[in-house]
């Protein structure tokens, strides 16, 4: 990042070299030109002197002040660069707070302060010493042509220098809020207690510039020469400007945000959680456990599967169409094994009556 800014932190008699850097990056919006709506062309701004006319350049131009009565000063670089301020090229540290005693409205654009040359020891010191007391430094820097009054803080492990504004800068809050006398009850309190506690904490991160995201759609449908055609939305109706039952529109910001956390986002069915899923799981391995088990136990047996344990699986038809295949395979296997049975015992009849029947004949012929 390009340094806006080069100097030192003064903490007491410790000089810690610095570049500040800036803090906000200036990408995010789409930046748009002025066109000539004829043609396109760039429109572009000349310096004009308003009493000659003559276009200027940079280098014809001077810093002046207008006083009052119509007297000019003019003011250049060098008579800036001479004047005998300390903080020209110096964060000078005056002294230490808290950082949550700072009203926000006083706090300015923030920066980075980076450690320059020869600078990280010091820096480091700064930085755990600010970390370790829980305080920031309010100090005072010449920076852009104006001094300014600053605070700076520890961010993660880096030095954060917020501009201050000065105290006549910013503006009475005398006059802005209702001067009419206004009664709020007990009961209203109360529900925009529990509108609060219904809408739930914030987490920054999760906001998006939906402007600019619909922008940038715009202007990529364009450069694709395809117009939008999506519908702008409607916008809610708030009431806004109108007098409403506040209590009633309580009541039912409340049931819209009550409504809104419970429904699912995007499926229209309630996704199942965790627990559901593991049950189910051990349901069905449940079941196939019961089926595989009954199988065995219909193998094993030869007449029947019908005695059975008299247990009953989660799915009765499953176990019927079990009890079917097993007692059809108990059958096959009964007549296979009753047929081989028989047969081997026939044979062996057979053959025990051709031994006797020939000894038989030879003992009668003997006799």
């Amino acid at each position: 990042m390009r340094a806006i800014w080069k100097g030192a932190i003064s903490f007491g008699l410790v000089s810690i070299p610095v570049k500040v850097v800036s803090a906000i990056g200036s990408e995010h919006a789409v930046k748009f030109h002025q066109m000539h709506q004829s043609d396109q062309g760039r429109v572009r701004y000349r310096k004009v002197c308003e009493l000659d006319g003559e276009e200027l350049t940079q280098g014809d131009i001077v810093r002046g002040y207008t006083a009052a009565d119509g007297r000019v000063a003019v003011v250049t670089d060098d008579d800036l660069s001479e004047l005998p301020l300390p903080t020209a090229r110096t964060i000078e540290v005056h002294g230490f707070l808290a950082a949550d005693d700072v009203d926000p409205l006083r706090l300015g654009k923030p920066y980075y302060l980076s450690p320059d040359t020869s600078g990280a020891k010091p820096y480091v010191l700064m930085r755990e010493a600010l970390r370790r007391s829980d305080k920031a430094a309010v100090a005072k820097l010449a920076m852009r042509g104006h001094e300014t009054l600053a605070l700076v803080r520890v961010q993660d492990d880096v030095l954060v220098l917020h501009q201050l504004y000065w105290p006549d800068e910013v503006n009475s809050t005398e006059g802005v809020a209702p001067t009419e006398r206004v009664r709020v009850t007990d009961a209203e309190l109360d529900m925009a207690d529990t509108l609060i506690d219904a809408l739930g904490s914030a987490d920054l991160a999760e906001f998006h510039d939906e402007y600019q995201a619909a922008v940038e759609e715009l202007v990529t449908a364009k450069l694709e020469g395809a117009e939008p055609s999506a519908e702008p939305e409607a916008a809610e109706d708030r009431g806004g400007g109108k007098v409403i039952d506040l209590m009633a529109a309580l009541r039912q910001s409340v049931e819209a945000a009550q409504g809104s956390r419970k429904a699912p986002r995007s499926a229209p069915s309630p996704k199942p959680s965790a627990k559901d899923a593991d049950a189910k799981k051990t349901t069905s391995r449940r079941a196939a456990a019961k089926t595989a088990s009954s199988r065995s136990a219909g193998a094993k047996k030869s007449t029947s599967t019908s005695g059975g344990s008299g247990k009953k699986t989660a799915a009765e038809p499953a176990a019927k169409r079990t009890a079917k295949s097993t007692a059809k395979r108990t059958t096959k296997s009964t007549a296979k094994s009753t047929a081989a049975s028989t047969a081997g015992s026939s044979a062996r009849k057979t053959a025990k009556s051709a031994a006797k029947t020939p000894a038989r004949g030879a003992a009668k012929k003997t006799g």
